[in-house]
Formats: C-alpha cells, sequence, structure tokens
C-alpha cells in the first residue's frame, strides 16, 4: 500500500469526501448541497488523505474568531492505522488557539484529542422530537427568510455564547433553503427545514432560560414536523426540560474544549456548524 498524502481538498476530490461522510452517515440532514463540507471549505479548512488515488478519509474545521471548531475527522476502516486521521489533525489544529470538537465514543478519537490539548467539558446529547399531532401553538417571530439584521443581530449574540465571531458562517447559513431565524433582544435561534426533518441551531440566550424560551419557540413553531432536532450540552438547564416534555436522546458526544470560552449553559449549537 501506497504511503498516504495529506492536502488541501479540491473540487475534484469532493465526491470522493462526500462518499466517505456518506460512509459515516454524516449528510443525513443535508439532503442536498450546498452542505456542511461546502461551509467548511468556504469559512474553515478541509484536508483529505488519500491512498493510490483514492479519498480514505477527510478532516475539517470551521472557525469563529481565534476559535477552531473541528468540525469532521473521519478515515475509512481499512485505514484507521495508517497515520492518515493523527496527520490531518495535526495540521488542522493550531497549537496554541482556542479549539473545539465534539467527539464520539472512540477511545482513540478521544485519546486524540486530548493528546491535541482538549478536554472533556461534558456530554452533548443529539435529542429528537416527533409531531405534535392537533395539539394548537402560538407562533411568533422569526417566520420569514432571515433578514441582514436579525441576522447581524444573532451573530452578535452567538459570539458572546459560542466563543467567538462567525458572522460569514451564519450569513451563508441563513440564505440557505428552508433557514429561518427567531431573534429576540435576549436570544436566537437558527431553524432548518429539509423535508420533513427540522433542526434547531445554533442557538443562545443571554441567560439559560433566555435560550431555553427561544430553543421552545422555535421548536413550536414547527407541531408537524417530524423529527425535530436538537444538541443540548449536559450543562444546559434545557436537557431536563426537553427531556420533561418527552423529548429523547437520539445520540450523545463529548464536548471538548482547549479553554473555558463557551457559554454551555446559554448556547445550543449546531450538530455539524457548532
Amino acid at each position: 500500500m501506497a504511503e498516504p498524502i495529506v492536502r488541501p481538498a479540491a473540487d475534484a476530490d469532493m465526491p470522493g469526501l462526500r462518499a466517505v461522510a456518506n460512509h459515516f452517515g454524516l449528510l443525513g440532514m443535508w439532503p442536498e448541497q450546498p452542505d456542511f463540507v461546502d461551509a467548511e471549505r468556504a469559512f474553515g479548512e478541509v484536508l483529505v488523505g488519500e491512498v493510490d488515488g483514492e479519498i480514505v478519509g477527510y478532516g475539517g474545521t470551521l472557525r469563529r474568531g481565534t476559535v477552531t471548531h473541528l468540525g469532521d475527522l473521519f478515515v475509512l476502516p481499512d485505514h484507521q492505522s495508517s497515520m492518515v486521521g493523527r496527520t490531518i489533525l495535526s495540521r488542522l489544529l493550531p497549537g496554541d488557539a482556542p479549539k473545539v470538537t465534539f467527539a464520539s465514543s472512540d477511545k482513540r478519537a478521544l485519546a486524540l484529542y486530548v493528546r491535541n490539548g482538549m478536554r472533556p467539558r461534558c456530554p452533548l446529547f443529539y435529542l429528537k422530537r416527533g409531531p405534535l399531532g392537533d395539539r394548537s401553538v402560538r407562533r411568533e417571530s422569526g417566520q420569514e427568510a432571515p433578514g441582514e439584521a436579525d441576522v447581524h443581530a444573532a451573530a452578535a449574540m452567538d459570539a458572546h455564547v459560542s466563543g467567538g465571531d462567525r458572522t460569514s458562517t451564519l450569513t451563508w447559513y441563513a440564505g440557505l433553503p428552508g433557514v429561518t431565524l427567531h431573534v429576540g433582544g435576549s436570544g436566537y435561534a437558527f431553524v432548518r427545514t429539509a423535508g420533513d426533518k427540522v433542526v434547531i441551531g445554533p442557538a443562545g440566550g443571554a441567560t439559560p432560560q433566555d435560550c431555553a424560551d427561544i430553543v421552545l419557540e422555535a421548536a413550536n413553531a414547527h407541531p408537524g414536523a417530524g423529527p425535530v432536532h436538537v444538541a443540548v450540552p449536559g450543562a444546559h438547564p434545557l436537557l431536563a426540560l426537553l427531556l420533561d416534555a418527552g423529548w429523547r436522546i437520539g445520540d450523545m458526544d463529548t464536548l471538548l474544549t482547549s479553554e473555558d470560552f463557551m457559554r454551555l449553559d446559554c448556547y445550543a449549537p449546531h450538530p455539524d456548524l457548532g
């Protein structure tokens, strides 16, 4: 087997890269392009691992201010002992800048992230809720396509809770089909509808209650959707509220950061964009 080559992703690599992503079931919430990998290429960095002309793995980051969010690091099973993943990670992550990732239960990956300066902060729960049936739901703000002023207001609040500014990324996201924005004086929540699925996030608020209120408003604006998805840090009071309301845990990651720059009790990240 040839030595792996790690390099920046080019347009011609995208079919092979997405084949790796599909192998791990990463694109289920992104039935159409552009998707989160396009966002990583536009607003962060994407590297691929190539062996004998085949894309066998990739890693992607997004940036918000000085923070690097590691969104992806995936290597096909037959190549997971070939140093591809470790080489990609060493080139993606800055040595001394703040960084964050959502790690699966893979013990090797967790150890790799810890060796790269990150520490587990709390579980990240991926919750989902089915349709509310015929329940009457009051709809409030945020039902039109997001306007520039609302996006900038949300981006300012987002920078406070997520650890860094990403106005460009959020403007890109707000322009995608099916994306709406709930925003008020003390909270914001992006919502994307794709078919019958709804994904809430990123969302946040000045206080834990502000964040909980805006997430609940966003969820209740889609009573017939099924399922509705939201990622909630274990440190957030919203977790117990949603579980008490009948939401279910679909999956769980570990949220790791290099330092305490996120307000985990006031923030509900996007599963893929952070």
